[in-house]
């Protein structure tokens, strides 16, 4: 295989899908060379039945709003592949999502539940409706519309969706609610359900709180401790604040959040009742960032990322894809940041991936350091399965040891034996593919 060729092709067969085209990219570029160590794949054409998914479902879905007017948005579910197990991926809810977002995502998932030594596939699905200014009633009629277009096409052993941007614990209850009572069961076809109908805990922490654990296992290769550690993280979601919960645990300091409006600077680090006030203002009353830095007086900068606003040592973006550019990287190494681990998916740009990497920082890409997320809904799928209900303490123990799985597995195979320089975006991706193609070999041409 020779990735250029390949990426050309697609190029020329999806040529508005920059986003996809940008993840296959990053993918192709590291593993090129074990998979040109196996000729067989290039035989039965592997690379190309790998980048494509194995098919796209797209509807219309049609509500009526507080005012009886009749809307209409677009629904998507991406199924990628399943060579190792059920698709498995999250839900969008957003006004920018479009199908070469959720290609992206669903061939990233792909390769990060393979990761997780967990039997997941990668799917990916969502909406160009946004939940933002939506009374629970409308959010509710979405989310039943949405699901009795999709109910089909999902099942506990085919396709498990769960949460993304703009969908949480509401818009996973409303759906599923309306998938039981169409399908007529009562399974574990989505994950991040409520802990009354078969949730798992941990499961709203897990995506922040393994960021952390990966963070924490990258450190310990060079010997740095995360105590005191001034880390920026943008976002404000749940990803974002229960980074902030762990790093907070673990003594570091936290000193920014943001959201889609703006930034809010915390220079002394963030308190526990300030972020106390945070979940409460996200999670309650849905408000945004700005009115937490009205009401401790803190610097607020509208419109703006963190990365180039305050001096950091870490730095986590666990907001949404491309939020850091070249320049900003460049400001994050010129402000002394030694490692950036990644809660969102694909949050760096392919110009900022080359800037970490050249500085030789410790760098973690989201398909590794965020797949806590999906590791823990993989848990939830097995509870479901067997009609049990962990404690959080097993839950966050399976959760450490599956993040430090991966953590081994992007050291096997990202290290460079003459410098011992890890590449964990080379490791990453080469350890996801490899499981999943001997897996599709294996079972032959589908």
């Amino acid at each position: 295989m020779k990735a250029e060729e390949v990426l050309n092709d697609l190029r020329r067969r999806f040529p508005n899908e920059p986003e996809y085209l940008q993840a296959v990219e990053e993918v192709l570029s590291t593993i090129e060379e074990a998979y040109n160590a196996n000729p067989e794949f290039e035989r039965y054409n592997l690379i190309e039945r790998l980048c494509i998914p194995d098919r796209i479902y797209t509807f219309r879905v049609s509500w009526i709003d507080d005012n009886g007017r009749v809307r209409n948005n677009m629904g998507y579910r991406v199924q990628h592949n399943n060579a190792i197990g059920p698709y498995k991926g999250g839900i969008r809810f957003h006004s920018s999502v479009n199908l070469s977002i959720l290609k992206f995502l669903a061939f990233e998932q792909t390769f990060k539940n393979s990761l997780t030594t967990l039997p997941m596939g990668g799917a990916k699905g969502g909406s160009d409706f946004s939940p933002r200014g939506k009374s629970d009633m409308e959010v509710m009629k979405f989310c039943q519309a949405f699901v009795q277009e999709l109910w089909r096409h999902i099942g506990p052993d085919t396709d498990v969706p769960a949460g993304d941007i703009g969908v949480g614990g509401r818009e996973v209850g409303y759906m599923y609610g309306m998938y039981k009572k169409m399908a007529r069961e009562n399974t574990g076809t989505f994950t991040g359900k409520g802990l009354e109908f078969g949730g798992s805990l941990i499961r709203p922490e897990a995506t922040g709180f393994g960021n952390v654990y990966f963070l924490l296992n990258m450190l310990e290769t060079r010997g740095i401790s995360l105590e005191g550690k001034r880390v920026a993280i943008s976002g404000s979601g749940n990803v974002a604040t229960y980074t902030a919960l762990k790093l907070l645990e673990l003594g570091a300091k936290v000193v920014s959040l943001s959201d889609s409006d703006g930034t809010v600077l915390i220079p002394d680090g963030i308190t526990r009742d300030q972020l106390d006030y945070v979940f409460k203002l996200k999670n309650f009353y849905r408000g945004r960032i700005r009115e937490f830095a009205e009401e401790y007086n803190l610097p607020y900068h509208a419109g703006e990322r963190p990365w180039h606003l305050i001096d950091c040592d870490i730095a986590m973006p666990s907001a949404t894809q491309n939020e850091i550019d070249g320049d900003d990287a460049r400001a994050l190494l010129k402000g002394g940041c030694i490692a950036v681990s990644e809660g969102a998916n694909m949050p760096s740009t392919p110009e900022a991936i080359r800037e970490f990497i050249n500085a030789g920082i410790l760098y973690a890409p989201g398909k590794a350091a965020n797949a806590g997320g999906v590791s823990v809904s993989g848990l939830e799928m097995s509870q479901n399965s067997q009609k049990l209900s962990w404690s959080a303490a097993e839950v966050d123990a399976k959760l450490k040891d599956i993040m430090a799985e991966i953590h081994h597995q992007c050291v096997l195979y990202g290290r460079d034996e003459q410098t011992g320089y890890i590449n964990y975006v080379k490791g990453a991706n080469v350890a996801g593919f490899i499981k999943v193609a001997r897996a599709m070999m294996a079972q032959g041409i589908l």
